[in-house]
């Protein structure tokens, strides 16, 4: 399952590079890029740099990346706190324990 992620997760990547238009340096951005950039903005509340991350890549790309981000994030905080996904995912979210 994983192996299909990762390739999905692959081809998206190559097919959704693009190009900021900010005035700096133009430079590519790929879709793990502008969620990690989303997320972290979004938790800081700096709403400049959440559009400016969303512009970085389509809608769908970056709803991807944001999945992928949660997932992530979730598996490695169930690691740390010897719970499982489903535990931490619930904590997260503030819903009961099932």
């Amino acid at each position: 399952m994983f192996g299909r992620v990762r390739k999905a997760s692959a081809t998206l990547l190559g097919s959704v590079r693009t190009r900021t238009h900010t005035g700096r340096d133009a430079r590519p951005h790929n879709l793990f890029e502008a969620a990690a950039v989303y997320v972290s903005a979004r938790a800081e509340d700096d709403q400049e740099r959440v559009d400016e991350a969303a512009g970085w890549v389509s809608p769908e790309a970056l709803s991807f990346g944001v999945s992928e981000l949660a997932y992530r994030a979730v598996v490695a905080l169930a690691r740390e706190r010897g719970e499982s996904p489903r535990e931490v995912a619930r904590a997260l979210l503030g819903l009961p324990a099932s």
